[in-house]
């Protein structure tokens, strides 16, 4: 995605004054210094208006704009400090005639479908065409997960979920450009949403940030860590805390502990239940609500979907059953896909014709992958004619062990 940045200084930072005059320009031949500095985007500086306040460095100082030419904006500095090279710039207050994806974004995005990658993350993202533009050049080779971090996105939340195949709470630049006050209930607001129409969602940014050099978090990290998964996230995300702190492996069992610990605790399934929506009035989505249900009443030892887009998958997912979910898929990318998903056991299997090899195989996966033992049930769902996207339209109690008693077409092995 586009992300904005400052260009070089001479000295290589500078020391902004409160109420100094700062001019951003497109003079890219010259290093900044106190008076002015290029930038990596000129072309939204016809939509900075006067008024509108820019945020620099994840909003450590802020300006205001004061005058507009067009090829350049003058300034004036409401909170200074330390401002050094490529340092981002956030603009809240203003729609930017920028596409998500620039063209080093497309020659990356190529390379990485060509890589066989699983998931594409969107940034920046602003409106519903950022997300159709993504899809239309991926043509359904990897997932497209939407990163929510601006404002603007919010508004468009419920078309932007629906285009997309997965969500992340990016809280980064999110709790830049909007309020830090406001970003707790957008987060649940996102999640909310996301949920509801069946698509994984991640919780990401600063979840166990003191863990970059502290081989313990502090607790309000916990109930961070512990909120998200209350909030009915699919995953929660770690970043700089792996990727760059000096406890990575720390950091990980932690964050997992909280996580199991906040699973077990009786306020989660509660939070679960009331967040729930109203079932639609659609076969699939009564079939995937039973499925929960007589899981439930019958104490069964698993639900077991057969999806190969993994639409079936994603619904069993979303009505947070008490069981796990073994969900069986031909085509291994679905499978990669369906690891993101809340309590989804992803196992790749044969193409089947006959919805009685279905049955043998989630009983033998059910065995193999230790979910189930002789004489527990599962619960199966699953979508017939197989291929079909959406059409899950067959709920069967098994027991394991018992001789499968689906009918099979004349002449079928």
């Amino acid at each position: 995605g586009p992300k904005i940045r400052v260009s070089n200084f001479a000295d290589g930072k500078i020391e902004l004054e409160n109420g100094a005059t700062f001019i951003l320009d497109s003079d890219k031949d010259n290093d900044g210094d106190l008076k002015r500095v290029s930038i990596s985007n000129p072309e939204i500086y016809p939509s900075l208006e006067p008024g509108i306040e820019l945020l620099l460095d994840d909003g450590k100082l802020r300006l205001v704009v004061e005058k507009n030419n067009g090829e350049s904006v003058e300034t004036k500095v409401l909170v200074g400090g330390t401002l050094s090279n490529h340092k981002g710039i956030n603009i809240p207050g203003a729609i930017l005639p920028m596409s998500a994806l620039t063209e080093k974004d497309r020659k990356d995005l190529n390379f990485a479908l060509d890589m066989g990658v699983d998931w594409i993350a969107l940034s920046f993202v602003q409106r519903p065409e950022d997300v159709a533009e993504a899809r239309k050049l991926i043509a359904g080779r990897a997932g497209i997960l939407a990163k929510m971090e601006k404002p603007l996105a919010i508004e468009h939340l419920k078309q932007i979920v629906e285009l997309s195949d997965a969500l992340m709470v990016a809280r980064g630049d999110l709790g830049v450009e909007a309020p830090p006050e406001d970003v707790p209930g957008l987060q649940k607001k996102i999640i909310r949403r996301a949920r509801s129409e069946g698509k994984p969602v991640i919780v990401a940014t600063q979840m166990l940030e003191s863990m970059i050099t502290s081989p313990t978090p502090t607790r309000a990290e916990a109930s961070d860590v512990a909120t998200a998964v209350f909030d009915g996230a699919d995953a929660v995300m770690l970043s700089a805390e792996t990727a760059a702190g000096e406890y990575p492996v720390e950091a990980v069992s932690i964050m997992n502990r909280i996580i199991q610990s906040a699973e077990q605790d009786d306020h989660y399934k509660l939070s679960q239940m009331r967040d729930r929506r109203q079932t639609r009035g659609t076969d699939a989505d009564a079939i995937t609500a039973a499925a929960k249900q007589v899981a439930q009443t019958l104490d069964a030892a698993a639900i077991v979907t057969f999806t190969t887009t993994g639409s079936t998958t994603l619904r069993a997912a979303r009505e947070r059953p008490d069981v796990p979910i073994l969900g069986l898929t031909p085509d291994i990318r679905t499978a990669r896909r369906m690891v993101l998903a809340w309590g989804v056991h992803p196992v790749e299997t044969s193409h089947f014709q006959e919805f009685a090899d279905v049955v043998d195989s989630a009983i033998d996966v059910a065995i193999k992958e230790e979910f189930a033992t002789e004489g527990q049930r599962l619960i199966i769902t699953a979508g017939v004619p197989f291929g079909t996207p959406g059409a899950t339209n067959v709920l069967r109690i098994v027991w394991v062990g018992e001789t499968p008693s689906v009918p099979r077409r004349a002449g079928s092995n």
